[in-house]
């Protein structure tokens, strides 16, 4: 095939941008036949399979195929790189490079497509809300302050009974091991109310590189083409089952940040372990108790003398953990992520993280 050829194919194949675009776009519309067509009857199928499959490698296959793909960019990056070079004519050199830059839009198209067709399109599926029946508006603030104050109370009661590390902070004594052995039941159960949230899955997987995955700020990550829910293991341990629980609710078809948050809340709570209801509990009070801050700055400053030692250690832990890593890879990084989630209809960017707060209410409301 010749050099021509092989351009005009390459140009045709960038088609996949635009077809997933459209896809996208066009679902957004019918959340309903997403729901019940793509989500249910599809996308979680191929999930629930491609997670089983994995599952039998105790590592994460999807860190293994990240580090791979980007060994490769670099050595793809310095041989065209060389071959430029090496080219005396500049007609060569800009052909050379504009090859180069084809390919990798290509590549990207391509994996695009395959991103929405496999999971992406679980974005425009019904949110949460409307499946669990919530209506998410009017919230006063004094309706904000109940749940904050609910939520101190049951973190600073389910904190007595936990263990401690040398530092008086709270510690799982399993491990990562019983994290991810438990976790799955916490879903079983939670299914008995909510069947969306059931399946057969594997089990959430560890990241090797967690410390290097620290600096970008991001605590897990979901990854469709192989169905694993990746979570980093180096952060503090009372954060780790909520955050585990996050993830695999992406597992199950819920894309929103701000719906895996919740999830992660409501999952942690249908479980008999004091380390998950404290961990879920702990996730929950930290997003309802800055979205108070933004509000009202005093009476939150009220709220937190509340605090009992143990639970004041641990948001120490956690803020102490993440000052660490801050800096340009982190800030990169939520860039990133605040375009992704953009792309994907969530125009809140990552300030969608906070909408937790709004399901939270609508809970506290629906049980009154």
């Amino acid at each position: 095939m010749t050099a021509e050829k092989r351009g005009v194919r390459k140009i045709i194949l960038l088609v996949f941008w635009p077809l997933g675009f459209i896809l996208s776009s066009t679902a957004v519309y019918f959340p309903k036949y997403v729901e019940d067509y793509y989500t249910l009857r599809f996308s979680k199928v191929v999930a629930g399979g491609l997670s089983r499959l994995t599952g039998i490698f105790s590592f994460s296959l999807a860190e293994v195929i990240v580090l791979l793909l980007l060994l490769f960019f670099i050595f793809a990056f310095f041989r065209m790189l060389i071959r430029v070079i090496s080219r005396k004519k500049d007609e060569g050199k800009k052909k050379g490079l504009l090859s180069f830059l084809l390919n990798i839009l290509v590549f990207l198209g391509i994996i695009y497509f395959c991103f929405m067709i496999i999971w992406g399109l679980n974005y425009q599926r019904l949110s949460f809300a409307e499946i669990a029946g919530y209506k998410t508006n009017g919230f006063s603030e004094k309706e904000l302050e109940q749940l904050c104050d609910k939520l101190i109370v049951k973190a600073n009661n389910l904190r007595s009974s936990l263990k401690e590390d040398e530092h008086g902070v709270m510690k799982y004594e399993g491990g990562f091991d019983g994290i991810r052995n438990l976790a799955p039941q916490a879903y079983s159960r939670a299914a008995l109310i909510y069947p969306e949230l059931g399946g057969k899955f594997g089990k959430p997987k560890p990241v090797f590189f967690s410390f290097l995955m620290s600096y970008t700020g991001i605590s897990g990550i979901y990854f469709p083409f192989t169905a694993e829910a990746n979570v980093n293991i180096d952060i503090p341990d009372c954060l780790l089952p909520a955050t585990t629980c996050h993830e695999m609710a992406h597992q199950r078809g819920f894309a929103r940040e701000d719906e895996a948050n919740y999830l992660a809340w409501l999952t942690c709570n249908n479980i008999k372990n004091a380390e998950f209801n404290y961990s879920g509990t702990l996730f929950a009070l930290i997003y309802a108790i800055n979205a108070l801050s933004e509000q009202n700055p005093d009476l939150t400053r009220e709220l937190q003398k509340k605090y009992g030692e143990g639970l004041s250690k641990d948001l120490q832990a956690v803020s102490q953990y993440w000052e660490k890593y801050e800096g340009k890879a982190e800030k990169i990084a939520t860039d990133i992520n605040d375009t992704y989630l953009k792309s994907n209809k969530q125009e809140q960017g990552v300030r969608s993280y906070g909408r937790m707060v709004d399901l939270l209410l609508a809970e506290q409301r629906t049980k009154k």
